[in-house]
């Protein structure tokens, strides 16, 4: 379970200062949202648990004449999302709960948010609360991960590590929208109709460069659920753990020579859409 607090404190401070990496492991999954995206109309557009801003900012760039709101509760991620965003007049950030967040002025014409929905507390609440700042017909599409055994990247650490999984699947955190019928009822009782949940595979990239293995175990020492095992361990402990992890990174290396190759793992996961009846 990730909570608000954590995200405002530990856990938004960690992607704030490491968001190059959390944006290169979900630049696949980024370009499916744009290209679904490309169609839908929207000059007021608000991007729900922004992060450091990247979907945001490219929908900025790509369209000049609307106006991007990105809403995030952690303050190191929307000061990340500001300083990337400081050169673009028609995005603008705010350290806001997205769940009872409204907007000022005119009401939203298109929603949007790239893993960002899946840490409501009552999302049944916070999508109605949306819904209640939304145009007559606007669209809502947003993506979440679907089944953990699809998503080795998350669940073969823990495994490594001998991490039991979460109790309680449905609590918030990375796979509390991985049953598409859960998230259509709970679209459906907050309100939004025209519901369509289709999948989607990408590439989740954890090390690329001179050294990927080292890299990629940068990455699970400070984002996603191993990190917070690790911070847990003792020393003796953390360092088994990470060689465990090294090796298993090291055999899932692809590439060599000047680029120092890649480590990636396949990630599956929901695009869902859904739009505001009138």
């Amino acid at each position: 379970m990730t909570t608000g607090n954590e995200w405002q404190d530990k856990v938004g401070k960690a992607w704030a200062e490491n968001f190059s990496r959390t944006d290169r492991a979900l630049s696949g999954l980024t370009q499916h949202l744009l290209e679904r995206l490309a169609p839908m109309p929207g000059e007021t557009i608000v991007d729900i648990g922004c992060g450091a801003g990247e979907l945001s900012l490219a929908l900025a760039r790509g369209r000049p004449t609307a106006t991007i709101t990105g809403v995030d509760i952690s303050a190191d991620l929307v000061d990340a999302a500001r300083q990337r965003g400081q050169n673009l007049r028609n995005a603008s950030f705010l350290l806001a709960d997205a769940a009872v967040w409204r907007p000022d002025g005119a009401p939203l014409d298109l929603l949007v948010s790239r893993h960002g929905v899946m840490f409501f507390p009552d999302p049944v609440m916070a999508f109605a609360n949306l819904l209640g700042g939304a145009a007559k017909g606007a669209n809502l599409l947003f993506s979440c991960f679907r089944d953990p055994a699809a998503n080795p990247w998350a669940t073969e650490p823990m495994r490594l590590m001998e991490i039991p999984p979460s109790a309680d699947p449905l609590a918030p955190g990375p796979f509390a929208f991985a049953d598409d019928e859960r998230v259509r009822s709970i679209l459906t009782k907050a309100g939004w109709r025209d519901i369509v949940i289709d999948p989607v595979d990408f590439a989740f990239v954890m090390g690329m460069g001179d050294d990927p293995v080292a890299e990629a175990l940068q990455f699970v020492s400070r984002i996603g659920p191993a990190a917070t095992a690790l911070r847990g361990m003792d020393a003796v402990t953390r360092e088994n753990a990470l060689g465990r992890l090294q090796g298993w990174f090291a055999r899932h290396r692809s590439g060599s020579g000047q680029q120092g190759g890649i480590v990636a793992f396949p990630a599956a996961g929901w695009l869902v859409s859904a739009r505001k009846p009138g």
